[in-house]
């Protein structure tokens, strides 16, 4: 294969990249070998401005985890980090308090909003930050356009009776405990594909979609305008990695509250089948699931979906790289 292009949240390609990355130049993947690229979309519908800055949590989780700067206790944010001006910012008064800004991160926030202020697209300040990082694949903000996801809550103090709050919103100071009653992609339907993505997807040998959440960071990235049909025509496989356990109690609460919200069954075989076949309507060739879920494979075959069953999850490296296997012998 000559090029791989990977569809991603951040935690998704964050556990993804690095073992294809190794995988890449190892030549442990048989199809890949390091004159195969990649190219990753990455979802932009995360950000947000925060005291000022902008802010791509998913973008940067990335970067910073391919460019060996992550904190890999917690997945996001800098290693090292100190928090100096968060602390000042709260003895301030200032909000949002719930989102802190780490000293480290406050640098790259900083040198993008500049960029930014000064006419730079997205995408050209991406990839000026990336050459510091030199995260060893091509990282392309979805759109250079402003999109943000917000989602719907109760609130019995609006006249509405309801209210909507930016994503991070929920899911950091809410912690995602309440329920959501509608997700919202605000300015999607008018934003364009940044440079290159159509292209990626067009002129690729394999389309990865990450373990991402399917809703907000897989959902956004499908629903950018031309995405679907392009989708559609390439002459590549698309094959989905699935972001769900095999059990239902380990589902994250913020995953099952938008599945709920949205009207997808929180399982592997649900999410499949909310993404759908490629021949019927849908975007994917072929479903990769945990080996826990390998008894809804015969639901997902049903569906048109060539499905196998791996080991995903916890994500070791290893297993990654099995995945990344299943993942190119599906795609012939």
């Amino acid at each position: 294969m000559r090029h791989i292009t990977v569809l991603s949240g951040g935690s998704g390609g964050a556990r993804l990249l690095p073992a294809l990355r190794h995988a890449l130049a190892s030549g442990s993947v048989p199809g890949l070998s390091p004159e195969t690229t990649v190219t990753v979309v990455g979802n932009t519908a995360d950000d947000l401005w925060v005291h000022g800055l902008k802010v791509c949590p998913d973008l940067d989780t990335m970067m910073y985890t391919l460019g060996h700067g992550v904190d890999a206790d917690r997945g996001w944010g800098r290693d090292a980090e100190t928090w100096g001006a968060r602390d000042e910012l709260a003895a301030y008064g200032v909000e949002p308090s719930w989102f802190a800004l780490g000293d480290r991160d406050l640098a790259t926030h900083l040198v993008r909003t500049e960029m930014l202020e000064a006419g730079y697209p997205l995408s050209a300040v991406t990839e000026a930050l990336c050459r510091r990082w030199q995260p060893g694949v091509r990282l392309l903000p979805m759109t250079d356009d402003r999109v943000e996801t917000h989602v719907v809550v109760a609130d019995p103090d609006s006249p509405s009776g309801r209210r909507a709050v930016h994503l991070q919103e929920y899911r950091v100071r809410m912690a995602a405990q309440v329920p959501a009653e509608a997700v919202l992609f605000v300015g999607l339907d008018q934003a364009q594909p940044g440079p290159g993505v159509l292209e990626a997807i067009a002129e690729a040998d394999l389309v990865l979609l990450a373990a991402s959440d399917p809703v907000v960071s897989i959902g956004p990235v499908l629903g950018l305008p031309g995405v679907r049909e392009a989708l559609a025509a390439t002459a590549a496989r698309v094959v989905g990695l699935s972001p769900l356990p095999g059990t239902d109690a380990a589902v994250p609460d913020l995953t099952r509250r938008l599945l709920d919200c949205v009207e997808v069954e929180a399982s592997a075989a649900g999410v499949g089948l909310h993404l759908g076949a490629r021949g019927r309507g849908g975007v994917l060739d072929a479903w990769l699931v945990d080996e826990q879920d390998a008894d809804q494979l015969p639901r997902l075959a049903e569906a048109g979906l060539a499905a196998r069953a791996v080991p995903l999850l916890p994500g070791s490296p290893e297993q990654v790289a099995r995945a990344l296997t299943a993942a190119v012998e599906l795609a012939g």
